[in-house]
């Protein structure tokens, strides 16, 4: 039994080994994993994923290829996409949110042909994704502030030369009314029923009531 066994041992191993960096720091909502592999195998059809959390539960999104065609299709709650490029697959997280900081494991399967085999769970890369500050913009239409003064003083300074203009046209407008009251035609008139005595339209009436005793 034991001559039997040790032929086996002795066998090239079908094994796929995965490695990934520990920890990926993300400020721009923009995330690259890569998921480096080596196997030893004779598989022609692959699969690769990529899953989120300690358990593994959430799978992210995934990519399959063989020699002549590659897919790819991701969780409708990650905007994840896959590449395959020699031993390696990049998966390309876009959009992503604080709430996603977790750890993501690479999983990488020889699907035929047969024997079945995948990797052994790595150590996983820890994916920090920072929260975006808010940033305040100010109205495109905003006015500095100097123009606004250099406005307000011109529209005060002309207020208050007109008004000065108009007081100023307003006094010698009042001045002009007392010169013309001044030029009032002062020449004396007799009394309507004296103007047939033969007095000369000029001359002034005379009180004969001064001369009565």
């Amino acid at each position: 039994v034991f001559f039997s066994l040790f032929p086996l041992h002795s066998l090239p191993e079908n094994k796929i080994l995965v490695a990934q960096s520990p920890l990926l720091i993300v400020a721009n909502k923009t995330a690259t994993l890569v998921c480096n592999y080596t196997y030893n195998g004779t598989g022609k059809e692959f699969r690769a994923s990529l899953h989120k959390g300690t358990d593994s539960a959430v799978e992210v999104c995934f990519m399959s290829w063989n020699t002549t065609k590659t897919s790819s299709n991701s969780n409708k709650e990650f905007n994840c996409e896959g590449i395959h490029d020699k031993d390696k697959v990049i998966f390309s997280l876009r959009n992503m949110s604080a709430s996603q900081t977790d750890i993501y494991f690479c999983k990488i399967e020889a699907m035929y042909p047969p024997p079945y085999v995948y990797n052994e769970k790595s150590n996983g890369t820890v994916i920090h994704v920072k929260e975006t500050p808010i940033q305040t913009q100010e109205p495109p239409s905003a006015i500095p502030l100097w123009i606004m003064g250099a406005v307000t003083g011109v529209l005060a300074f002309y207020s208050m030369l007109i008004t000065a203009v108009f007081i100023n046209y307003w006094q010698k407008s009042k001045k002009t009314m007392y010169r013309q009251s001044d030029y009032m035609n002062m020449t004396p008139r007799h009394p309507p029923y004296q103007k047939n005595k033969g007095y000369p339209s000029y001359a002034p009436t005379r009180d004969y009531t001064a001369y009565r005793s």
